[in-house]
């Protein structure tokens, strides 16, 4: 059986190495090591099924009319300005936790109104304990936040809205 410092150790050790992965097994335990390599991102789609609230469910005389198959809900209306085409996602490069200021006390890297250019930090995306900063690749106003403080974020979801000059 391993002990979780034994661990910790083994990859700090093979973190310092060019080894990519280890494997090995003692008194019937089997541990494996492996670095990660080069991640290739794939965006598989999303099928979102609109559900009623389950109180809602409970109700005795409930019909999911509108979750019928065959029933369409009515479309939901955006604002004419998120519809606008000059308005660009900036997007999660990764998996983590969303922040709006460099540290809890700090103000914001940006709001709604704030310009920007492609250089502009607008937030961080912690993943794995790393604090990435995320540039606004674009220059332009921001027009919305689409993610609050602290939330977690997935590869390639919108953060902000920017109307492009």
């Amino acid at each position: 059986m391993f002990k979780l410092n034994e661990i910790k150790e083994l990859i700090k050790l093979i973190d310092e190495t060019s080894v990519q992965e280890v494997e090995i097994e003692n008194e019937g335990s089997k541990l494996t090591i492996r670095k990660p390599g080069p991640t290739e991102y794939v965006q598989a789609p999303v099928n979102v099924s609109t559900y009623p609230p389950a109180t809602q469910m409970m109700q005795p005389n409930y019909t999911p009319a509108s979750n019928m198959p065959g029933n369409q809900a009515a479309p939901v209306q955006e604002s004419p300005e998120k519809t606008e085409s000059n308005l660009h996602k900036i997007v999660s490069p990764m998996v983590g936790t969303f922040y709006s200021s460099p540290s809890p006390e700090a103000a914001a890297f940006v709001s709604p109104g704030s310009k920007v250019t492609e250089k502009t930090t607008v937030c961080i995306v912690e993943a794995m304990k790393l604090m990435n900063e995320i540039e606004a690749d674009v220059k332009g106003e921001i027009v919305e936040i689409l993610v609050q403080n602290g939330q977690l974020v997935e590869y390639g979801q919108p953060l902000f809205l920017v109307k492009s000059e």
